[in-house]
């Protein structure tokens, strides 16, 4: 389980801000489709939802591991979401998803992938205390369930010692970890306030972004449409939206560039 435990090592791994399966997913693919090294065009959103419409990729007690095979070659990368209230996923055994580890599979890594999900589905099924999962409170919290989980397989190709290093590594700087610290890259959360008429009012703690997103053409309408905008670097992803009176609209938003001020590629 190289690729799941190096998501949790590297701080991939984030509470959703949906308990709806699709907006979930479509949550997640954005996250991936931010990598760099990703082919320019890559539709991970489309190749998500295409694949889990002719094939649920729940794998019982409240895990689910959907995936996209893009044409490029590079390493398995694993993204982990975690939903507190649980995702009616239309599971087999009846159990609300919690966790939902997406996987995007080069060309190169097909085996990579289909044993390590068969790994992880071999360790759920002996694992002695799933629901640990779903009493959790906080990102942190369920860091030390998964490592513990993981841990527990006798089967795992990665020596215990390394897992037990990163799980040391989690604890003391579990303070430290902030929601939504992903590997490489800057997130910030934003608002977006428009409405018929009006300009929109972006409100942010990044003074640089706010002055980007205030002047940014076709802001508005790539959020409600497609549910996100990219341009000049920044990818902003839309978590949920408020209408209120006179049509106007409250946009929660994250966004996202890649470190050190590299612009994520367009798509």
């Amino acid at each position: 389980m190289d690729a799941l435990l190096d998501a949790l090592q590297e701080g991939r791994l984030i509470e959703l801000p949906d308990n709806n399966k699709e907006a979930a997913l479509q949550f997640l693919a954005h996250i991936m489709e931010a990598n760099p090294s990703l082919p320019a065009g890559t539709d991970v959103v489309g190749l998500v939802l295409a694949r889990e419409r002719t094939a649920n990729s729940t794998l019982g007690r409240g895990w689910a591991c959907p995936h996209a095979r893009v044409p490029f070659e590079e390493d398995l990368l694993c993204v982990v979401g975690w939903s507190p209230k649980g995702i009616d996923y239309g599971a087999s055994d009846g159990i609300s998803v919690s966790i939902i580890a997406m996987y995007l599979v080069p060309e190169n890594q097909r085996n990579h992938f289909l044993r390590e999900v068969s790994m992880v589905a071999k360790t759920l099924k002996a694992y002695p205390e799933p629901q640990k999962l779903s009493l959790a409170n906080e990102l942190n919290e369920v860091r030390e369930h998964l490592l513990d989980l993981m841990t527990s397989s006798k089967e795992m190709a990665v020596p215990d010692l390394r897992a037990r290093m990163i799980q040391l590594q989690a604890r003391q700087a579990a303070a430290a970890i902030p929601a939504y610290d992903l590997a490489n890259l800057v997130v910030e959360p934003v608002t977006i306030v428009t409405g018929p008429g009006i300009e929109h009012i972006v409100l942010a703690q990044d003074r640089h972004l706010v002055e980007y997103l205030d002047s940014a053409h076709g802001l508005v309408d790539g959020l409600a449409t497609d549910g996100m905008f990219q341009n000049g670097g920044w990818r902003i992803l839309k978590r949920g939206a408020t209408t209120y009176q006179e049509d106007r609209v409250l946009y929660d938003c994250l966004a996202i560039r890649a470190a050190g001020g590299n612009s994520i590629v367009l798509r």
